[in-house]
């Protein structure tokens, strides 16, 4: 039972990389992809019916590992506590700027959604490598504060903007895809630099999370027992889900979306 616990913790958490990375990185590109008004919202329209379901693997990664690994779980929450308040910050605050900024009267509310969008995006793709970093150094019970700290955070940052350029080369039309696609170039197929990124990603987490004491801080025999087969059931239902929602939505944007 430890070991698919461990199975299912690192399955959603390279998921959430690998699907969120993608809006997050899209995102942070807002101001560069979107040069008007009307651009910018056709950016955020590349991304708008997938944010929602994206983040439920972030939900997923935490409740597998507070209920799998409670031990472990109170120790990086204490130790990361920082890195978690950075995250979750930026989470809001993107998640505010999407809702919002249909809601509000002028191109100032707008541009103040939009600064909220990027600003936040960036702040969970810097907050997610600095923990990737702690993890990474051999430090998981305290934030990374060295310069490799620092670089590792950039570093993550810089391939969600990549893995974003990859995606909204895929979704968008119209000046706000050249741009995208000027930067990711123009050599073999459109889908090949976004899967490239997204093998990336989804390598990212497993690799930092490898060194981590996962079997020794697992629950007790009884309470994975009643967990485990639990989200076994669940997980395929939400995959079909994410897979019907990117089938539905696989056409390039033209036009504003629902937000």
């Amino acid at each position: 039972m430890e070991t698919l616990a461990i199975a299912l913790l690192a399955f959603f958490a390279a998921g959430w990389s690998v699907l969120a990375g993608a809006d997050l990185g899209t995102g942070m590109l807002t101001p560069w992809l979107g040069r008007s008004d009307g651009e910018r919202r056709l950016v955020l329209a590349s991304f708008a019916p997938f944010f929602l379901g994206n983040e439920v693997w972030l939900v997923a990664t935490a409740g597998v590992l507070i209920g799998c690994f409670p031990a472990l779980e109170g120790e990086l929450l204490s130790g990361q506590l920082p890195v978690l308040v950075a995250l979750l910050t930026g989470w809001i605050l993107r998640d505010a700027g999407l809702w919002s900024r249909g809601r509000g009267p002028g191109p100032r509310w707008r541009a103040g959604c939009d600064a909220a969008v990027t600003c936040g995006s960036w702040a969970v793709a810097l907050s997610w490598g600095w923990l990737l970093a702690a993890l990474l150094t051999g430090r998981p019970y305290a934030p990374a504060t060295s310069s490799t700290g620092l670089l590792t955070a950039l570093a993550v940052a810089a391939l969600f903007v990549a893995h974003g350029l990859g995606f909204a080369a895929l979704r968008l039309t119209g000046p706000p895809y050249e741009r995208a696609r000027r930067l990711v170039g123009r050599a073999g197929r459109p889908w090949q630099p976004f899967a490239l990124t997204a093998v990336l990603m989804g390598g990212l987490p497993l690799w930092a999370g490898a060194g981590l004491p996962l079997a020794e801080r697992a629950a007790s025999p009884a309470t994975l027992v009643l967990l485990v087969p639990a989200l076994l059931v669940v997980t395929p239902l939400l995959v079909a889900v994410q897979a019907w929602m990117w089938h539905a939505f696989r056409h390039r944007v033209t036009g504003p979306s629902y937000l």
